[in-house]
């Protein structure tokens, strides 16, 4: 899938990754770009086109599918973050927060934007996940259980819409430089070149983009005798 002439959306475009992603496409060439934000006013990217979206807000999905009938590719990048483990008051709250915009926002687009797509030749969904897809840690209980639940859902799409020649790419990255991590205290990669990675990815037609070195290491952890996922061994 190329981006030069593509027609993209990028959700939550007003920042960070989504920020970076959009201006990334407009410098590829794509024909139109939609940058996504609940607060279109906020989005500011020159060439890319602020568009009203709330990924948890049906009537705004409706909308965007009606001002967007050429759409070629679908970016779900919105999504929050609810520091916090599994064991505590609010666990319940934050979950299902998490999981309205890390989960049901790119399940409702994608289900919107498919026929779509179908209508323009395939075309490609983009899902960003996380390493914590993988993992989790004592302060990402609830976050890790949103982003895994997205990873499930994009490889369920991937094959269903293999039929109508849809690329759908999973994209996996640790901590960015980014508002949602101003507090983590970790190394952390530029936006900018994990846009880049994905973007490298999806045209090289991968279904999966590792774009850094920590999503790399976790998954390759993967076939360790013990898996990072796992955490470390009980005492």
């Amino acid at each position: 899938m190329n981006l030069k002439d593509s027609v993209v959306l990028v959700t939550g475009a007003n920042r960070g990754l989504g920020k970076a992603l959009a201006e990334a496409a407009v410098q590829a060439g794509a024909r139109k770009v939609y940058a996504a934000a609940r607060k279109p006013e906020t989005v500011d990217i020159a060439g890319a086109t602020p568009i009203k979206l709330d990924v948890t807000n049906a009537a705004d999905i409706a909308a965007a599918v009606q001002a967007i009938p050429d759409l070629t590719i679908l970016i779900n990048n919105a999504g929050i973050h609810v520091v916090g483990g599994v064991i505590r008051a609010d666990a319940t709250e934050a979950a299902r927060a998490e999981l309205e915009a890390n989960f049901f926002g790119p399940l409702a687009l994608s289900n919107a934007f498919a026929p779509v797509l179908g209508r323009n030749g395939g075309g490609a969904i983009i899902n960003i996940l996380s390493a914590l897809s993988w993992a989790s840690f004592p302060t990402t209980g609830t976050y890790s259980a949103s982003k895994a639940a997205a990873w499930a859902l994009t490889n369920g799409l991937r094959g269903e819409l293999a039929a109508q020649n849809t690329q759908v790419v999973g994209a996996h990255m640790g901590y960015m430089d980014t508002d949602m991590t101003a507090d983590v205290d970790a190394p952390k990669s530029k936006p900018a070149d994990i846009a880049s990675a994905i973007f490298t990815a999806l045209e090289a037609g991968a279904d999966e983009a590792l774009t850094d070195d920590v999503s790399k290491q976790v998954r390759a952890s993967f076939a360790a005798p013990r898996a990072f996922y796992l955490g470390a061994p009980r005492a």
